[in-house]
This record gives C-alpha cells, structure tokens and sequence, in this order.
C-alpha cells in the first residue's frame, strides 16, 4: 500500500459515527447521513478470458456525493465468478490495494485460487473503486510524471530539490486542472459508502470481503460504518490505521531500508551465481556505488537513481523478483554492461502511460484521507532525519506522496476504525513486510474485537494468502467455511533459488501470479 498520520478522530457513540462518517467532508465540519437511493438489479453480462471462463461484467452508479444521493451519479466497473453450490455463502469482495489498484481481475484469480469447495458458495466479486480503471469518471492528472530521468531523488543540493518540488506541484495543479469537481469525493470513507451501495444492489443482506494492503484499511472503514452488515473480514497485509496516512509512509521507509538489506543478504550468500561477494556491507556498498554512477551517466539513458530505486523496490514486496534483480545488479556491477539493468528497469520500474490513473487515484484518495504537513520545512526535516537510517526509499517514497502537501482539496479526519460489534476477522501478516510493517497488523488486531491474526514468520512479501503457503491458505479456507478463526503461526515459503533466466521468476518463491496483480507501491 502503499503507504499512509493524522490525528484519528475519537469517536465513542453511534451517533457520533453517524455524525462523522456519513459524507467525506472536511475535519472542520460533519453532514448527516442520508439513505442511499433503491438500487435496481444488476446487469451481468458474459465478459470471461479463456483463464476465467464463468466471469462476468457489470456497472453499478453510484452517488459522486454520498451526501447528495439523486445527485451527478458516477459507474464502477464490476466482475463476478457466481456461485455454483447449492446453497451460497452471498458475495466476496476482493480488493488488491492501492489505492488506485484495479480489482476486475483480482475476481477470476480468488475464485480460483480458493479450494473449488470453498469459492463453490460464494459469488466472488471484483470492482474498480471509484475513479480506478475502468469506472467513470477514470482519474488521469497527465502522462509523463514518471519519464525518465528525473532528477535524484536524494536532493544533495538546493536545485534538485526546487526541481523536485515543481515536478509534485505540478502534478498536484493538474490534478485540480482536470478534476476539480471530483476529487472532493475521492477517498476511503467514499470508496466504503460505494460498498454499502452495491451491497444493496447485489441484494445481499451482509458480504464478505477480502482485502489486500490498503484493501485492509478500505475493509475496516467499511465494517466500522457498517458493521452489522459484514459476514466474513479477511485482510491481509495489514494497513495500521493509527498512521494514515503520513506517519505509516516513515515506518514504510524504515521497513524498506530493512527488506532491502534482507536481498543484498540473500545475493551475499549466492556469491557463486553473482559474484558480488559474500559480505552483505560490501554489496550494499556496491549497490550504493552503483547509484552513483548513474547520478552521473544514466543507463541506457532511462536509469538514473531515482529510476534505479524504482526498479529495485518491488524486491521489498516480492523475493520472487530477487534474482532477476540480483543478475541485474551483478551484470552492471561486475560485468560493466548495463542492458540488463535497463531491462529490469523496463519490466519492473518504468510506468507504462495507462498506470498514470492508478497513481491520480493513489494520490487523491491519500492526501484527501487525513491531514499531512503542508510547511515543506516539516517534510525535509522528517525525510532527512530517516533518510539517515534508510536510504533506500526515504526521499523517493517522499515524492512520491508530495503532491499531498500542495494538494487542491480539504483533508478529512481518518476515522478511528476500533470496532466492537463486527464477527471475528481474520488478519494474515508477514513478520518481515516492508510496505505494511508488522506492528501495523497488531495495532488493527487491537481495534477489531475478536479479530485473529495468522502470523508467517519470517516472511517478508507483501500478500501472502493464496500465493503458495498452504499453511495460510488453509487458514484463510477454514475462516471462509466456518468464520472461525485463532491466533496462529506458519513458517514462511522459502527463499528463491538464483536463476539463469532474467525474466524468469523462480517457482519456488510462489506468488507470482497474485504479485502481478496486486502490483507495487500499493
């Protein structure tokens, strides 16, 4: 998730949920709660790929203004695999995070990825949230943001800062230039309200959901606004919801430094298939030297640091892509050709010009959520003092959320998402994961009475139910069945094995499917 700290708002009466969340409206201020229109059936229609073949499509409308129900109305995109036992168990949302992730096909991928027993009573359910993919209106705020290169992320001098800065304001000036009118309607408490909407028009008295990253945080808004209305809760890489959404992207910038350093170790002890050395302080110094001298020459003219950065952060969601990383860095490092770091750059780094939606949403959902600093003198100091600890990420996951301290709309107050009248969820989390830190798990288990969390120790990939651990997966398949669930442990997949093939990712690592659905940074 990415990532993600405003002060959370106390609430301690029903009428003060109502109060609060019933609209997104500014921290300053509180709308009533208005019901949602009837809604008619919908539509499903045959839209299955030859890996999905019982998919199906369908639009829902939905209110842009929650508070304003006959109002401008906008669609969201929607797949369903229907159920086909007997009896149904109603309908699965699935999320795969973000914000700003596409949905659709997370759908055909849980539906057959569950035991066929397990997914038979259920109507699993994918959707584009609000704004994402192929819901309308879909946000764009411009091409181009990501072109390399950009100038270091790391600013050593006052120009590439200033040079930094106009890329954010820039971004959030077109942000407002191209869609004044929607994005105060974009965030996590909006995206909820949709849910309960199209609970009404899936004609379902309670759903279930299962979400990944910031699919965690969206779930849990949305049992806390509607906790009656909730079956089963699985949320799995967990979003902490005391940081959203600043103060979590520090303790992701930590984590990342962490998980990092966890693959230039596992590359230390494959000295044999990459010649880099055996001591993990020395390939990290390597690695470091590496990103200057594309501070001075970019490879391939496309990989400068910050896009070197790019290109190495998906690692810390999932090792299955450490040995193509790792014959990347040791094809430059060691062998003085730079084609394969461009390639990797390529597969894993560069924005395809279609992503510029998922990134407009991921902005416009988190700089609407909660407060973030708007005096830049906060953010440097903040930045400089982890980027000291963890160089990694720290200043280009700083950019990357920028735009949020030049941003054109009122921040909302984060709802405090404690819940009390909710059945038992089910949490999973790896003990090592870098873009949702353990503690983040712990302090949701904390807030969701009776929720049990499945720990994988020693695991550090972000998504880890139905990717291959069967310890979790029976978990997750024994909760879905009978909605019970306990505090648990399962040791963690192990660790790939070095590849000769660039592009290949290794089997052993598991995963590879739902990782290139859930994507990075989200």
């Amino acid at each position: 998730m990415k990532k993600r700290a405003a002060v959370l708002l106390s609430i301690s009466t029903v009428a003060a949920v109502a109060s609060v969340l019933a609209s997104p409206v500014p921290a300053t201020s509180a709308a009533p709660a208005v019901a949602a229109p009837k809604q008619a059936a919908l539509r499903w229609t045959d839209c299955a790929p030859p890996r999905y073949p019982t998919l199906q499509c369908a639009s829902l409308k939905v209110p842009l203004d929650h508070a304003r129900p006959a109002g401008r109305q906008i669609s969201l995109a929607l797949t369903r695999v229907p159920h086909t036992a007997a009896a149904s168990a109603g309908p699965l949302l699935v999320n795969p995070g973000g914000p700003g992730g596409s949905g659709r096909a997370l759908a055909g991928f849980v539906a057959s990825a569950l035991p066929k027993e397990v997914a038979a009573r259920y109507d699993v359910i994918g959707f584009d949230p609000r704004g994402v993919g192929r819901s309308e209106p879909a946000l764009d705020c411009g091409a181009g943001h990501f072109s390399p290169v950009r100038p270091d992320s790391v600013p050593r001098d006052a120009a590439t800062e200033r040079a930094n800065l106009d890329r954010v304001r820039s971004f959030a000036e077109s942000c407002r230039t191209r869609h004044a009118d929607v994005l105060p309607h974009i965030g996590t408490v909006s995206a909820a309200r949709d849910i309960e909407v199209l609970r009404t028009a899936l004609g379902a008295e309670r759903i279930s959901y299962f979400g990944y990253s910031y699919g965690t945080y969206l779930g849990a808004v949305y049992a806390k606004l509607h906790p009656r209305r909730v079956h089963r809760l699985v949320l799995d890489s967990v979003v902490d919801p005391s940081g959203v959404w600043y103060e979590d992207n520090l303790a992701q910038d930590r984590a990342f430094d962490a998980r990092h350093k966890a693959f230039l170790a596992w590359v230390a002890k494959h000295d044999a298939a990459y010649g880099l050395g055996t001591d993990a302080a020395d390939i990290e110094e390597r690695w470091y030297a590496m990103r200057e001298d594309l501070r001075r020459t970019a490879a391939g003219g496309k990989v400068g640091p910050s896009e070197l950065e790019d290109t190495y952060m998906p690692g810390a969601y999932f090792n299955g892509y450490w040995p193509s990383l790792a014959e990347a860095f040791a094809a430059y490092s060691v062998k003085k050709d730079p084609k394969p770091l461009v390639a990797a750059y390529e597969r894993f780094g560069a924005v395809d010009p279609s992503a510029g939606n998922g990134y407009s949403v991921y902005t416009a959902v988190q700089c609407r959520d909660s407060a973030w600093p708007k005096d830049w003198n906060q953010w440097r100091a903040d930045m400089w003092r982890t980027h000291a600890g963890a160089p990694f990420m720290t200043w280009n996951n700083a950019w990357y959320n920028a735009p949020c301290a030049f941003w054109p709309t009122e921040p909302l107050r984060a709802p405090d998402v404690a819940n009390a009248d909710l059945p038992p969820a089910l949490l999973l989390q790896a003990t090592e994961d870098a873009a949702t830190p353990f503690h983040g798990a712990l302090s949701m288990r904390d807030k969701l009475k009776g929720a049990a969390l499945v720990v994988e120790e020693g695991g550090g990939n972000h998504g880890i139910s139905l990717s291959g651990n069967k310890c979790l997966d029976e978990k997750v398949a024994a909760y879905l069945t009978t909605g019970r669930a306990a505090d648990a442990t399962c040791p963690a997949q192990a660790a790939p094995k070095p590849t000769t093939a660039t592009r290949a990712v290794p089997p052993s690592a598991g995963g590879a499917a739902l990782h290139g659905l859930l994507g990075f940074r989200g």
